[in-house]
This record gives C-alpha cells, structure tokens and sequence, in this order.
C-alpha cells in the first residue's frame, strides 16, 4: 500500500465514524490512573523544558488536545479526517485544529515544544514509520518531548484489518502491530532518545498490551517558534 492510498483509506474510514466516536471515546479524564498520569507526565516534561507548543497528532474530536491545555501546555491539533476536525472545532472553539498530516507536516524546523501521537501511529505502514518519525524529529526542538502511545505486541508484527467500527459503520481500519522495542528501535534510528517506556498488558477492557514511549530530541532546550501554517495542511 502507498503513501498515499493508506492515507485516503484512513481519512475516508475515519469520516465515516467520526461522530460515533466523538460519542463513545472516553474523554482523557475518564481514563485509568496509569493513562492520566502518562499524559500530566508528558506535560510536566514539555512545560520544564521551557516554552514551546504541543502537537497532538491524530486529535480526532479534540478531547486530549483540550486536556493539554488543562495540564498547562500550549497545545493545537492534527487530524487526517475533516470531520473529526469539524467536531473539534465545534467542541472547542477557543483551540486550534487543522486537517493535516504526521507524515508531511505544515511545521517549520524545530518549531515544536512537543508531540503527542496518541492511539495514532499504528494505522502507519511499518515500512512509512521511518518518514513519520523523521517528521517528528525535523519539527522538535532540540530538548523537545514526544510521547507515542499505542497498542504493542509481544514478539513480531501483526496485522490486524475491521471491516467494521463505532456503532457497526462499515469502515475498514488497518491496524499495524509492532513490539515496543521495535518502536523504540525506529525512534533511535530517527535520532530520537527514548527515556521511558510502559507497557501494560491486557485487562480491564484492553485485548492487546499498550505501549506508552517518552522521547526526546537531543540539545537543550531553546526557543521555538510559534505555530503557523498548520492550517492550510491538507494531506496525511
């Protein structure tokens, strides 16, 4: 599958359930212990390495971009589906969203305090994880914080394809699988320094482990510029 066709085959899926998710996704404060306390640490992290913006990458209707800004950082969000960025608009007025992409970011160099990838990197081809993480890389700022968190598997890849998702919507996701290691393997190789990984395993509602990986781009932290241009992004 090409760059391209995966990233229609999202947007297209993710339009089509947009709603019913906005609906059923839990909002971040409603989540477990260990998964709130990763997000106030990841926002710890961003807010002691100086002033910088976040960007929360695959949004979706805003509900954990809205609680960055709760947690104290400067936050806006990227989404691949127009309607996603639709309903976050219109939840959160006050914030910024745009259409975009994690693989082409409308961002200048370094200009990134942070980078969030919440439940959003395993629609992304093994094989086009490198290009994202290199985004990554290009638009932190040196002492900049990213955080990933994902659904793992133990050992190997795995491929998992729903025919079907929110409220039985006929939309088709591709799930792509890797171990954690692996994960962190990849953000190495992009010049990423991982600090801290959790991995939960199954229970309490969760059929697969999660990864949570904190990384951070090497270099002290500096200025950063200021977010601008990300709406006009219109590509994943």
């Amino acid at each position: 599958m090409t760059d391209s066709s995966y990233v229609s085959a999202v947007r297209e899926s993710y339009d089509t359930v947009a709603d019913d998710y906005a609906k059923h996704v839990p909002a971040p404060a409603e989540l477990d212990a260990l998964s709130r306390a990763m997000l106030a640490a990841f926002a710890e992290l961003v807010r002691s390495a100086g002033p910088g913006v976040v960007a929360d990458l695959g949004c979706g209707p805003g509900k954990v971009t809205a609680h960055l800004v709760k947690l104290g950082v400067e936050a806006f969000g990227v989404d691949v589906s127009p309607r996603m960025i639709e309903l976050a608009r219109a939840a959160h007025p006050e914030l910024r969203f745009s259409v975009g992409s994690m693989t082409a970011l409308e961002v200048g160099d370094g200009e990134l305090g942070g980078i969030l990838a919440h439940y959003s990197v395993h629609h992304t081809p093994p094989e086009l994880l490198p290009v994202v993480f290199a985004e990554f890389h290009r638009t932190l700022a040196p002492g900049g914080q990213l955080m990933i968190v994902t659904r793992v598997v133990a050992a190997e890849y795995e491929h998992v394809r729903l025919t079907h998702a929110y409220g039985e919507h006929p939309a088709p996701f591709d799930s792509h699988l890797l171990p954690a290691d692996r994960i962190a393997e990849l953000l190495e190789q992009a010049g990423l320094v991982v600090t801290a990984r959790l991995v939960r395993e199954p229970g309490e509602g969760m059929k697969r482990q999660v990864a949570s990986l904190v990384a951070g781009k090497p270099g002290a932290a500096g200025s950063r510029g200021r977010w601008g241009g990300v709406d006009s992004a219109v590509c994943h």
